[in-house]
C-alpha cells in the first residue's frame, strides 16, 4: 500500500506502507475437478495399504464410452462453492487393517487438496471395491 503526501514544493513521495495483516488480494481464481481429482488420487495412491484406485459403475461406463482420467481414476468430486465433497474407489492390499488405512487416505487426501487448491474438505468417502494379494516371487529351483 503506498501513500501519497505532498509537500509545500509540490514534490510527491512515496511512503511503503508494510503492514502485511491488512494485504488483501483479490483473484479470481477457478480449480477444474479434474485437477482436485488429480490430487485426490495420488494423495490416496501413496498411503500405505492402498494397492490401487478402482473405477466405480458409472466412471466404468464413462471410460468405456470414451472419457480418459487416468490420474484420477476411481475420484469423484462434488463442489459446493469453496466446499468439496471427494468421493474414493479403492482396492487395498490384503492384510492390512481396513478401517486404519481409511483413515490415513482421508487424511491424506484432506490435507493435500486443502494445501494446494485453499479449498475446504467437508468430506472424503473411502469406497473399498475389493482387495488386491501380494504376489510372492518364486525361487527357480535348479
Amino acid at each position: 500500500e503506498f501513500i501519497m503526501s505532498k509537500k509545500d514544493t509540490n514534490e510527491v513521495v512515496e511512503e511503503v506502507v508494510t503492514d502485511e495483516a491488512n494485504v488483501e488480494i483479490a483473484t479470481n481464481l477457478n480449480i477444474s475437478e479434474d485437477v482436485i481429482g488429480i490430487i485426490a488420487g495420488l494423495a490416496a495412491s501413496e498411503v500405505e495399504g492402498v494397492a490401487g484406485m478402482t473405477l466405480g459403475f458409472v466412471d466404468g461406463i464413462n471410460q468405456i464410452l470414451g472419457g480418459n482420467k487416468k490420474y484420477s481414476k476411481g475420484v469423484k468430486i462434488s463442489l459446493d462453492g469453496k466446499k468439496v465433497t471427494i468421493d474414493l474407489y479403492v482396492n487395498v492390499t490384503y492384510g492390512v487393517r481396513i478401517p486404519d488405512v481409511a483413515w490415513s487416505a482421508q487424511n491424506a487426501v484432506k490435507t493435500a487438496v486443502e494445501n494446494m487448491t485453499g479449498l475446504d474438505v467437508v468430506a472424503v468417502n473411502i469406497n473399498v471395491q475389493g482387495i488386491t494379494f501380494e504376489k510372492k516371487e518364486v525361487e527357480d529351483k535348479e
